[in-house]
């Protein structure tokens, strides 16, 4: 499942509860309007959290493959200085 997909349910999801909360809500409005915020800034942190967790994991996989890209390109380099020196030594 992709994370757009799933970032998308969240926000339906916490669309969908708080409205929920709103229409069966027992208490006075002021009561459920500080609940509805509480409730929102709880998600809103969650949110945070996981993109921020997202974020790490996107970095380390960047990190790895600029390792590898950089590991290949010694390689090449070593393979390129390899068949110099095999020329210069045929020719001469």
């Amino acid at each position: 499942m992709s994370s757009g997909k799933v970032l998308l349910g969240l926000l339906a999801g916490v669309a969908a509860g708080a409205l929920l909360g709103v229409l069966f809500a027992p208490d006075k409005g002021s009561v459920t309007r500080k609940k509805i915020v509480k409730k929102s800034d709880d998600y809103a942190d969650d949110l945070k959290e996981k993109f921020n967790e997202f974020l790490d994991g996107i970095s380390e996989k960047f990190e790895e493959v600029k390792e590898e890209v950089s590991d290949f390109a010694e390689k090449a380099k070593s393979k390129a200085d390899d068949v110099k020196k095999d020329v210069k030594t045929a020719r001469g």
